[in-house]
């Protein structure tokens, strides 16, 4: 019901209250995807993906992830691209391996935790650990359930938090 407290799992509607300090509109999800992208891009295992593998521009990427961010977690209905192309473009240029996308969940955790807690962003949270487990399956054919070789790191086994 509009008004009430966002719940884990819900989606977040107009008019919903979103928890102080969650995740509650465009501009929380730009800013936590700028620290994100800094921890990310400075990172010795997965930086050189974005830097010198996929050369990313920042400021070009920024509004397509924030549009897919705003639509998964706000149900802003912006991302209306195909998220697996780009990853799956990436790991035929360089492979990625399951220690990569475990990588990349240990950074978006903390980044999340060291901005925001409450549902949303614990769905922030859930969501990318899904993601990584959906490319992983797509890009190696590994399960990441099955605890492989592949190296990835469970969001629940996370140690790693933000300073």
């Amino acid at each position: 019901m509009p008004g009430d407290t966002v719940m884990p799992g819900d989606p977040v509607m107009p008019g919903d209250a979103v928890m102080p300090g969650d995740i509650g509109s465009r501009a929380d999800l730009e800013q936590l995807l700028r620290r994100f992208y800094a921890a990310a891009f400075a990172d010795p295992l997965i930086g050189r993906y974005f830097t010198e593998v996929a050369a990313m521009d920042l400021e070009a990427h920024l509004p397509r992830i924030t549009d897919f961010w705003a639509s998964s977690l706000l149900r802003a209905a912006e991302y209306r691209r195909n998220l697996f192309a780009p990853h799956a473009a990436l790991h035929a240029r360089e492979p990625l391996t399951a220690a990569h996308y475990g990588r990349w969940v240990q950074l978006w955790a903390a980044a999340v935790d060291g901005r925001h807690q409450g549902p949303v962003a614990e769905r922030a949270k859930s969501q990318a650990q899904r993601i990584a487990r959906t490319l992983i399956r797509r890009t190696t054919g590994e399960d990441p359930g099955t605890g492989g070789p592949g190296g990835f790191v469970p969001l629940s086994a996370l140690l790693l938090r933000s300073t």
